[in-house]
């Protein structure tokens, strides 16, 4: 688990706000859930042979004796407070979040054991319509951050009909080479085996590269969803890789899944992940409802940018007020004040702790501001205040409080 240091939070601010923007654009209305739940939610849900489940929750008792878990995605926890809210009755929904999850994983690049992820989840919409859409929404991301070489892979998992019959075919291949299989893959072998095609154990992969694949087992249904899908998107110029091994890691998962992948952090390249989960509202106590969503990690999506020089400059100060003198400490603090209610969204620091008036100016230049305003005592008599331009070579100027707001604001549109 880490901090996120000042330093680094205007990255942070950049990214999520221009999330917010995106889905903003699209209708999708914010929804933000509790971080600790039941843990029966994640076992019916995720999975109990998944490694999330099996392996990586932060699972606890409560006082009252409660098996309570940190939520290690966010997908089951939409989906819990739609049906108790009835958000789903007889409704489609648009919604989107973003917060902190939690998994006891091996720490990597971009990924730590607290990490932020943002959904955006839809439902009571069945076509490959709103599959689309939100491919789309990534792809729109992705040329607002400025990111290149991010690559969609895209496969099906079929209906749950499909998938079983591709699962005899599937475990009996598996077990005719077994001697092959890893223990992990054992352990999934009766449970998940569709998951084990998605092992990245180099000694498998001749041997999984032969299984019998999904798509040779879709229903008609399955097949004509996921045709109109690649026509919406080769319509909208968006380029794709189909990846039958594609699976996703949580069982809940049929028909649509896709992964946003780069070359650019190492073995660890998917940036952001979804699919289909039509069958998990009506899972969870809910009237059956098609539903589709993606997680992206915001640790990862960041470090993506910073790998590829996307990085917006650090935000300083706009404004650095210098303070000159005992009744200039006490009437700037009153002026920064109204510049602050008459400059809305400008960031003015007001210095603080007295010193020298050299001191305060090499603390100005510091803070990264555009301008300096100096209040002294001759300022102070005249009515006045000196502002210099801290970037440029220009003369400072004294301008009259009266009329310094308005100034300053010319001056700062021009920048």
């Amino acid at each position: 688990m880490h901090d996120i240091l000042p330093q680094q939070s205007p990255l942070w601010h950049h990214i999520e706000g221009c999330v917010r923007q995106v889905v903003h654009a699209y209708g999708y209305d914010e929804i933000r859930m509790p971080m600790v739940e039941k843990t029966e939610l994640f076992v019916r849900t995720i999975g109990e042979v998944t490694d999330i489940v099996a392996k990586e929750m932060y699972t606890f008792e409560d006082r009252n004796g409660d098996s309570l878990t940190l939520r290690p995605e966010g997908t089951a926890c939409c989906v819990r407070a739609c049906i108790e809210n009835g958000l789903l009755y007889n409704q489609t929904q648009r919604l989107w979040y973003s917060g902190p999850m939690f998994r006891h994983e091996r720490p990597q690049k971009g990924r730590y054991r607290q990490f932020y992820q943002t959904g955006v989840e839809a439902y009571g919409l069945a076509g490959p319509d709103i599959d689309a859409e939100l491919i789309m929404m990534t792809a729109r991301l992705w040329q607002l951050l400025g990111l290149k070489g991010v690559e969609l892979q895209l496969n099906t998992l079929g209906s749950p009909i499909a998938r079983a019959a591709h699962r005899e075919k599937l475990v009996a291949y598996l077990n005719k080479n077994r001697e092959q299989l890893d223990e992990e893959s054992l352990l999934r072998l009766e449970k998940n085996p569709l998951r084990i095609l998605d092992s990245k154990n180099p000694a498998m992969q001749q041997m999984i590269e032969g299984a019998p694949q999904l798509l040779d087992y879709l229903d008609d249904e399955s097949r004509e969803h996921f045709e109109t899908l690649q026509s919406l998107l080769d319509a909208a110029g968006i380029s794709y890789q189909i990846n039958p091994r594609l699976v996703r890691g949580l069982d809940y998962y049929q028909k649509t899944v896709f992964e946003w992948v780069t070359r650019d952090l190492g073995a660890q390249g998917t940036v952001c992940a979804g699919g289909r989960y039509d069958g998990l509202v009506e899972q969870l106590g809910g009237k059956p409802t098609p539903a589709i969503g993606f997680a992206m990690g915001m640790e990862r999506l960041l470090a993506l940018v910073e790998a590829q020089g996307q990085i917006k400059p650090a935000a300083g100060a706009d404004i650095y007020l210098v303070l000159v003198g005992d009744l200039a400490m006490q009437q700037g603090l009153l002026l920064a004040e109204q510049l602050r209610s008459a400059l809305p969204g400008v960031r003015l620091l007001s210095h603080c702790g007295g010193g020298s008036f050299k001191n305060q100016m090499k603390k100005a230049d510091k803070s990264g501001a555009r301008l300096a305003l100096i209040l002294g005592e001759d300022e102070i008599a005249q009515q006045q205040v000196t502002v210099k331009r801290l970037r440029e070579k220009a003369p400072q100027r004294s301008i009259g409080q009266d009329v310094l707001a308005a100034h300053l604001k010319e001056l700062l549109q021009k920048d």
